[in-house]
């Protein structure tokens, strides 16, 4: 008797060691949905207008919302039947194999580390609108570090802040509607040509229509911090993607019909900006959308880094990364190296300062692990019909739209911005290299990985 009690023992603290804290309830999942995305109605999406105009990049977005729409319904049922830190990693690697879950990983994480610096940068610009003297770069590297701090705490404590400030930007952004509503007017989103450069525009327009809702199903890689992820995944899901539509829509109308969109379709601070075109520059309510803009930046960013530290500690669990990188903090149970290293890569890419070429970047790997993700849940549902799925998408009507939505979105790429192409292909290729010589060797046997399925279906 004494034995197998220390052997229980024993299990409870290697199990201790090498899993992460369930926390999360679905307020909070809620909160890192939004939170993840936010940022892209504070910056990011303006330089769509830029592409196609604010009608070009409203019809943009009609397709891409619709996408959204589908897939947070098909990814859904993924994240609550395949609860695993991996997020995209693990339901292409159960669907299918090592290198199938390697590539929708990589994906991601193109996605996750692309994303952070276009958002640094801003939240740099938004720093130097509020206080000049303070240098873009220099706050940039600033605001990084210090998130990166946050998460290293614990998820207790990234989660709790992410939930007060998510909430504080989307105040926020019903402020800016508000003091943007008395000065709207039709006649300028209905500005000729509506459709400046024509479909060629709407298509370049694309990527920036994602920016609204890119990363919302970072919400995934929480799962395993989750106290009951089966059952809450879609909840949190659900609500966080009703909210990100009705902020889209608003905010790129309200802002189309207070200003030229000249004004704001080229700057990391389009709310600002355009509040000053009828506030007046310095004036009260633009200095106060700037400093509540930061909060949305930071919401994202934060949520970001969570992101890409648990798809790397994921990853790296798995075998696919080197093992160090799923190494855990003893005291905040948090997986440092994952935090640290790909933070390094974000910090040199944000240092480039080209906000608008890594925006196309992290957009490109989502979309190739949407399409991914997708065909994964078609195999597991021929491959695996008993496998247990608390939320079940209507099937196959509403994943097949929302792949032909993500083929489209692909296809927009390669149209309109095939000059980052190239780019995007050689991170890949240096990623495919890299598994064939390394990451192939050392990856755990398919029963060890999922273990942790079969400890919740205990329960």
């Amino acid at each position: 008797m004494e034995v197998t009690e220390k052997l229980h023992s024993t299990e409870e603290k290697v199990e201790k060691k090498e899993n992460l804290s369930r926390v999360l309830k679905p307020v909070h999942l809620w909160a890192l949905a939004v939170g993840l995305v936010i940022s892209g109605n504070y910056f990011g999406w303006s330089y769509g207008m830029e592409k196609g105009g604010a009608l070009g990049l409203a019809v943009a977005l009609i397709p891409v919302t619709i996408f959204y729409v589908t897939f947070i319904l098909s990814y859904s049922e993924l994240a609550t039947a395949i609860p695993h830190a991996g997020g995209p990693s693990a339901y292409a690697r159960r669907a299918l194999g090592k290198f199938g879950g390697y590539l929708n990983g990589i994906s991601c994480l193109i996605e996750f580390v692309f994303a952070p610096p276009a958002i640094a940068l801003a939240v740099g610009g938004y720093v130097h609108a509020i206080v000049p003297s303070i240098d873009v770069m220099v706050a940039t590297v600033i605001a990084f570090l210090f998130f990166i701090l946050v998460n290293y705490m614990g998820m207790r404590v990234s989660a709790t802040f992410e939930l007060a400030v998510t909430v504080i930007a989307l105040v926020g952004l019903v402020l800016y509607w508000l003091l943007a509503a008395p000065y709207f007017e039709l006649s300028r989103l209905l500005t000729e040509p509506y459709f400046p450069n024509g479909t060629q525009g709407i298509m370049a327009a694309v990527p920036f229509a994602i920016w609204f809702y890119l990363a919302i199903e970072g919400g995934a890689m929480s799962a395993e911090e989750m106290v009951n992820p089966q059952r809450d995944i879609s909840k949190g899901f659900l609500s966080g993607m009703a909210t990100l539509l009705v902020m889209a829509f608003l905010t790129l109308f309200m802002t189309a019909g207070i200003t030229d969109i000249s004004v704001v379709d080229n700057v990391d601070f389009p709310l600002p900006m355009a509040l000053s075109t009828v506030y007046g520059a310095g004036s009260i309510p633009v200095i106060l959308m700037s400093i509540i803009g930061l909060f949305g930046l930071i919401a994202s960013l934060n949520g970001i880094i969570i992101g890409y530290s648990r798809q790397t500690y994921a990853m790296a669990r798995s075998g696919y990364l080197p093992k160090f990188l799923s190494n855990l903090s003893e005291k905040h149970h948090t997986p440092f190296w994952a935090l640290l290293l790909p933070g390094i890569i974000c910090l040199g890419t944000a240092l480039t300062g080209l906000t608008d070429v890594v925006i196309t970047i992290a957009a490109f790997g989502s979309v190739v692990m949407y399409i991914i993700s997708l065909i994964s849940l078609f195999i597991l549902r021929k491959k695996e019909p008993d496998l247990k799925r608390p939320f079940k998408v209507s099937f196959p009507i509403v994943p097949a739209i929302s792949f032909v939505m993500a083929i489209f979105c692909f296809i927009s790429f390669f149209v309109a911005s095939f000059d980052v192409v190239p780019y995007v292909l050689g991170v890949y290729v240096i990623a495919i290299v890299y598994y064939f010589i390394w990451g192939n060797k050392h990856i755990r046997p398919l029963e060890e990985e999922f273990g942790t399925l079969d400890d919740l279906d205990k329960k």
